[in-house]
């Protein structure tokens, strides 16, 4: 396997890439990152191969002129809300003859808890082991214990075997024959989130264009993890209508004058359209434009503290909300999901001790954006 590592982010409205490569003291430096318009994606499936096909042929391209072997180890974000996750435990007996653990002992009691019941067209992503027990006694790692029966409390994802397919089909087609698939929850997680965080308890709140993913940690374990139907992409679409705008003229709308805290601003305080495109005319109310972008969010944000209140999370990690992807740079969001969720929040970004970069201007400004973290 090459040591040079691509990791691709193929979202709904932008498609982000990183290369990467293992140096010597083991950790990843960052040698390149670029962000392309997508194509043929929507809500995190595919919906049109050729289209995302055709996308995907000039990122392989791109990253081929970078460093070609990177091609050979590519990690790609699976982003459907048709992806779940359930628990599973599994157990196994303890195979030496002197009862201690081994390496060997704890990989088969993870995969006997991936020995679950599935329907035909569904396919296991991650085993995710969260907890051990050796003879009934919760341990964190069980590697050299002693003990005659070792089992396994894992987290199980799967996805709906095409959209994985389909996703796979494109990126042979692009030039792209064997990847990775990791959910993009769990990714966006292993890059901001710092174990000390993870620790107290905290969600990491992915918002994207055509979907939202979350996941729940505490005392470093994964409690929950879900991706949901909805996302930036529908505030733009929210804006187009409201102010019959194509959906262009919505998102710079959305970017650069909207605010997600509408009643701090006046009904005086407007929009030249002009601004926004020489063909538009007018102004409209940047009130009521933050107040369409507010509602939507709020309405995202209600779905994740539903999924939070499922798990008796609900305003109580102590480790607060961290909020990456497209939709936190949405001016005005930290307030927002302060008072919707109850919690303390922050915009996610990369663990820069955990990397070393080695990047060109341009590229440095992309690492450090919260819509790349997955990446």
């Amino acid at each position: 396997m090459s040591q040079y590592i691509f990791g691709l982010d193929i979202g709904t409205a932008n498609i982000k890439g990183v290369v990467g490569f293992i140096s010597k003291n083991q950790k990843p430096c960052i040698i390149h990152a670029f962000q392309k318009p997508s194509a043929g994606m929507r809500k995190g499936a595919v919906a049109d191969q050729e289209e995302l096909s055709g996308i995907l042929s000039q990122v392989a391209s791109e990253v081929k002129s970078i460093e070609k072997s990177a091609l050979e180890n590519v990690f790609v974000g699976i982003g459907s809300s048709q992806v779940s996750a359930r628990f599973s435990r599994g157990f196994i007996a303890v195979s030496r003859g002197d009862s201690e653990i081994s390496r060997d002992d704890i990989e088969r009691s993870i995969q006997a808890s991936a020995a679950i019941r599935l329907p035909s067209n569904r396919s296991i992503v991650h085993i995710i082991p969260r907890e051990f027990f050796v003879d009934a006694i919760a341990v964190k790692d069980p590697s050299g214990l002693f003990g005659t029966r070792l089992e396994v409390d894992s987290l199980i994802i799967d996805a709906f075997s095409p959209v994985v397919k389909d996703l796979s089909n494109c990126l042979k087609l692009a030039g792209i024959t064997e990847f990775h698939p990791i959910f993009n929850p769990l990714a966006g997680a292993r890059a901001v989130l710092p174990k000390s965080q993870s620790d107290l308890g905290v969600v990491l709140i992915d918002i994207g264009a055509g979907t939202t993913g979350m996941s729940v940690f505490e005392e470093n374990r994964l409690l929950h993890v879900t991706i949901l139907p909805i996302g930036s992409a529908n505030i733009t679409n929210d804006i187009a209508i409201g102010f019959k705008t194509n959906i262009e003229a919505a998102e710079k709308l959305k970017c650069s004058f909207g605010f997600a805290q509408y009643k701090t601003l006046s009904r005086r305080d407007s929009v030249d359209l002009a601004k926004i495109s020489p063909e538009l005319k007018g102004s409209i109310s940047q009130k009521f434009l933050s107040e369409i972008i507010e509602v939507r969010l709020a309405e995202i944000l209600e779905l994740v503290n539903k999924e939070l209140t499922k798990i008796g999370k609900a305003a109580q990690l102590p480790g607060g909300a961290v909020i990456i992807g497209g939709g936190a740079g949405v001016p005005g969001v930290v307030e927002l999901v302060k008072k919707e969720l109850r919690l303390p929040v922050q915009i996610g970004a990369i663990q820069k001790d955990q990397f070393d970069i080695e990047l060109d201007e341009d590229s440095r400004e992309l690492i450090g954006s919260p819509r790349f973290a997955s990446a």
